[in-house]
């Protein structure tokens, strides 16, 4: 018979808790009995009545990380099983958040089999008088990530050895509770040394002694309290748009907002150039109002959720980069990738997907961007000059003329070299523009104030007098 490995669970406490299975089992057994920890009552228990186990304590000192000490653990039991079936013991059950358990479950080596064992659950739903089916999650707090966590039901974290991990669990739901939001601890649930203590969540990792018999947990939380996650922003746009929200989001259209997505995208950019971070978090979010307001009415309409457009993007991004999310080598341009998703179908023409309605300057830019990649290009910035000052000689003809219709033409093709220009050298012409504007709107205020400061008007002052206020603002940046 082939060698394999027997996995015990030795329960949450005390040796009140083994099952009789289990315990006649380590009592028959002649061998030495593996232990994931040796800082377990049931193990204390049993070595006193002459149950010799071999525990894996000092691998906690020896690697940095959890997922080292697991790896290594589950190695050295494949190693032994090798040699003859053993018994391998952890706290709790077997089934229950125990990593090395899965790391085994996965391997191919040896066999493993699963006798059972009692867990700390059943105990801790009774002392905390929670009834799982309301919703329950149970977590490693070893081995979680903070956007896994559903606060919506009960929240179990389990394998809190000691303080360092209490204040890891701490910081990360600090993210999103509050420093007061109570919290319970439990210590050894079930056994006749059982401690519960609730404190504030600020007071987690200080409030008492962990141990590998820890566990801490969290209540539901209203949404009301998680206002700052996603599900609650859509659950409110819901509300607004629905038959008892608000009658002016009801009402509105795709069409009837559009004006305001330019203008909040214009804000952003604003805010932005102001390097003002508490502006741009303001701006952002109402970017995000527009993205979640089309969604809704897509919602409404029938015909997509918010959920199609996160996972239009997602897919975009993922497929855009397989440099980042795949293993396989590829010297696909971003275009080439591009092309892939629209599933063979291209446009009739290059400059199709270039977008029209946007600002003129910008579409410019958009349009030289696109015809430069297949080779539709000045080889030398030079060039482009020498184009500029051929269309601004037809520009001033055209105004010796008086001739309106040509003057307007000219001058768009001397912005369009410009614009060009602005592509050879890597600047997106409409911010280049645009931080200017604000620029002469900042200096300008300045003269305005210096021309109220000598208690006159700008009638009264003569153009030099005037450039000299200029030139002042111009210091004062």
């Amino acid at each position: 018979m082939a060698n394999k490995i027997e996995i015990i669970g030795l329960g949450a406490g005390d040796i009140e808790q083994l099952p009789l299975g289990v315990y006649r089992k380590l009592q028959n057994e002649r061998r030495l009995v593996f232990v994931r920890t040796i800082d377990h009552p049931v193990v204390q228990t049993l070595h006193e009545e002459g149950i010799e186990f071999h525990g894996f304590d000092s691998y906690y000192e020896t690697y940095d990380h959890f997922e080292e000490v697991y790896e290594k653990i589950a190695e050295t039991l494949i190693e032994e099983a090798a040699k003859e079936t053993i018994i391998y013991a952890v706290p709790g059950h077997p089934m229950l958040a125990e990593k090395t358990v899965e790391l085994l479950r996965k391997q191919t080596t040896v066999e493993v089999e699963i006798i059972g064992g009692h867990s700390f659950l059943d105990d801790l739903f009774t002392t905390l008088n929670i009834d799982p089916i309301d919703g329950f999650q149970l977590v490693d707090a070893t081995f979680f990530r903070r956007e896994e966590l559903n606060y919506a039901n009960h929240l179990v974290f389990c394998q809190v050895y000691d303080a360092f991990i209490a204040s890891e669990v701490k910081l990360t739901l600090l993210e999103d509770l509050p420093p007061d939001h109570k919290v319970t601890i439990v210590e050894a649930v079930g056994t006749q040394g059982e401690k519960v203590r609730t404190v504030c969540l600020e007071d987690l990792d200080r409030a008492m002694k962990m141990s590998n018999l820890t566990t801490v947990y969290v209540s539901p939380t209203v949404k009301e309290g998680l206002t700052h996650q996603f599900a609650t922003l859509r659950s409110v746009m819901k509300e607004l748009r629905g038959p008892n929200g608000c009658p002016w989001d009801q009402k509105q259209t795709h069409e009837s907002l559009r004006q305001y997505a330019m203008e909040e995208v214009y804000e952003l950019i604003d805010a932005i150039n102001q390097e003002n971070d508490e502006g741009i978090v303001e701006e952002l979010g109402d970017v995000l109002l527009q993205v979640m307001l089309h969604s809704q009415i897509g919602e409404d309409n029938g015909y997509f959720t918010v959920d199609d457009v996160i996972r239009g993007i997602t897919n975009k991004m993922i497929h855009r980069h397989p440099h980042v999310f795949s293993d396989e080598e590829t010297n696909k341009s971003w275009e080439e990738l591009k092309a892939e998703e629209k599933n063979g179908l291209q446009d009739e023409f290059i400059l199709d997907s270039v977008i029209k309605h946007a600002p003129a300057l910008q579409v410019a830019y958009k349009l030289q961007q696109k015809v430069s990649r297949v080779g539709f290009d000045w080889e030398k910035v030079d060039d482009m000059w020498d184009k500029f000052k051929e269309e601004s000689a037809e520009f001033h003809e055209a105004v010796e003329q008086k001739d309106l219709g040509e003057m307007e033409n000219e001058l768009g093709d001397m912005l369009f070299v410009l614009a060009n220009i602005a592509k050879f050298h890597k600047i997106n012409p409409e911010l280049a523009l645009k931080r200017t504007n604000e620029k002469f709107i900042s200096r300008f205020n300045e003269v305005e104030r210096q021309v109220r400061h000598a208690n006159k008007q700008f009638k009264d002052m003569t153009l030099p007098e005037l450039d000299l206020f200029w030139d002042e603002a111009k210091r004062k940046e």
